[in-house]
């Protein structure tokens, strides 16, 4: 699995978080052990503090990764969710408590053997794409776990896993894959991609791994660079670092960033 690390080192895929000013919801991530940390970003919990007064929008941000996640007290309820082209909103419950694994870029597929194509742009319950790891959580996963216990057992089952794969690695592939990461996502893919694959090559590897075309995936790490950088309304303004991945003006930036986040900068950067 260090044929992945340089994924680890490059790429840091943020959601937006919830406030430590909020009373109702709770939002955290846990790292996951380091024999698996090239394959899994982190372990996380989404859950309510108290009932609220209405459904919650959850808004899930473009951050080229693919998902596992499950109900925490019905464990039985578990679900993928694949590469998202854009920002995805929707209601949840008055009352929740979710718990999900984020696999790096292209570690879904490198580690499964799931065509990440068949998964984009939406979300499907696990028993239909991985039956088996959807019983094993069902089987293991209990109510009264703690997060931090959650993410020992989860540890330890995608360890046991990876060691009893036959991984297949290809280096133009990652080659590729460390290109864009390396320029934030600002390339020609047509013309800078130049790792021994042909525009057919690569668009097929690249929907299998990641789910979505090299051009796709590097503006979504274009728009995670600039939420990396944890700019603030008035640093956008003065700094205009969105010059530094190639938007022509704000009024382009503006329009790629809703796509990817579903409000406005200033919106976003309060």
């Amino acid at each position: 699995m260090n044929e992945l690390r340089a994924i680890r080192k490059y790429y840091k895929p943020i959601q937006p978080t919830v406030s430590s000013n909020d009373n109702e919801i709770s939002y955290q991530e846990i790292q996951p052990n380091k024999e698996i940390e090239n394959f899994v970003y982190c372990f996380w919990q989404l859950k309510t503090l108290k009932v609220l007064k209405s459904d919650y929008n959850y808004r899930v941000v473009s951050d080229g990764c693919i998902d596992i996640f499950f109900e925490h007290k019905k464990p039985i309820k578990s679900f993928v969710m694949g590469f998202c082209r854009k920002f995805v909103q929707f209601p949840i419950e008055k009352e929740f408590d979710y718990i999900g694994i984020r696999f790096l870029p292209s570690a879904f597929s490198h580690l499964f053997r799931v065509d990440a194509k068949t998964l984009s742009n939406q979300s499907q319950e696990l028993n239909m794409v991985l039956p088996n790891f959807s019983d094993w959580i069902n089987s293991n996963i209990k109510p009264t776990d703690s997060l931090e216990n959650i993410a020992k057992i989860l540890d330890k089952k995608i360890i046991d896993f990876s060691k009893n794969q036959n991984i297949k690695y290809d280096s133009r592939f990652l080659d590729s894959l460390n290109l864009i990461f390396k320029k934030n996502g600002y390339l020609d893919t047509e013309k800078e991609l130049n790792t021994g694959l042909s525009p057919r090559q690569l668009r097929r590897i690249f929907n299998f791994y990641i789910g979505t075309t090299a051009k796709s995936f590097s503006n979504v790490v274009r728009f995670q660079h600039i939420l990396n950088a944890k700019p603030s309304k008035q640093s956008l303004k003065e700094n205009k670092l969105y010059f530094d991945v190639g938007f022509f003006d704000q009024a382009h930036f503006i329009k790629n960033f809703k796509i990817f986040y579903g409000i406005t900068p200033s919106d976003a950067f309060r």
